[in-house]
């Protein structure tokens, strides 16, 4: 299959940004089943949370001459995201690679492989996750497989360009801005409501009188339930 290059990228939202902001990331997960890729998908670059628009590159193998190129297409508050094909042998993206994103102002990167030159990526201001860190790195081969700017698969996760990425030090969410738009007025309402769910636990009151999971538990178990 020939190389595919798509040069425009769907906007997020109006606000989006700054209500997802405003929430917990875990909280979400409360609200959302789909959009969370494999945990084993970790932040390696970066102490502070990851909010952009996904820019997708699909490569193969071990070759990076498309991620090269994809970071010329990278806007302000862009996250490069990159799909390895399977191989969680060769890191695509090292200093120079996040030295061009930083530039284009992109906020961050995934990649479903490893990452390299983690000391400069954390320098750049990036924040990077990936399969871990290696120093076997992709080479310029130029094959003419993969795309920029098409549907990928991120730790399992289906992804389109302009998907919403956020991300913290727990893991990720790569999800349809629609998907996630629909979940953010109910985790607003649970970030709410936690201090008070916390004073009534640090208080001594048990959690199946505080949470709502605790009130659908009471439907199961009798009041007196022993272990048998």
């Amino acid at each position: 299959m020939p190389v595919r290059v798509v040069t425009e990228v769907p906007p997020l939202p109006d606000g989006m940004l700054d209500a997802l902001g405003e929430v917990d990331f875990a909280t979400l997960g409360h609200f959302l089943e789909v959009g969370f890729p494999d945990p084993g998908i970790r932040r390696v670059a970066g102490n502070e949370r990851l909010i952009g628009r996904a820019v997708t590159v699909r490569v193969t193998g071990p070759d990076s001459a498309l991620v090269h190129r994809a970071t010329e297409l990278l806007s302000p508050g862009d996250v490069l995201l990159v799909d390895t094909g399977g191989d969680h042998r060769h890191a695509p993206v090292g200093g120079v690679v996040g030295t061009a994103a930083a530039t284009a102002g992109a906020v961050g990167i995934v990649i479903d492989g490893p990452a390299t030159d983690s000391e400069a990526l954390e320098a750049l201001g990036l924040k990077v996750y990936s399969r871990g860190t290696s120093i076997l790195t992709t080479k310029m081969l130029g094959m003419p497989t993969g795309g920029i700017n098409v549907p990928i698969v991120i730790g399992g996760v289906p992804v389109l360009p302009g998907y919403v990425v956020a991300g913290d030090a727990n893991g990720l969410l790569v999800a349809d801005p629609a998907d996630v738009m629909a979940a953010l007025s109910d985790a607003r309402k649970s970030d709410a409501a936690e201090p008070e769910k916390l004073r009534r636990v640090r208080a001594g009151e048990p959690l199946t009188t505080v949470s709502v999971a605790g009130e659908r538990l009471r439907h199961v178990l009798p009041d007196d339930s022993t272990d048998r």
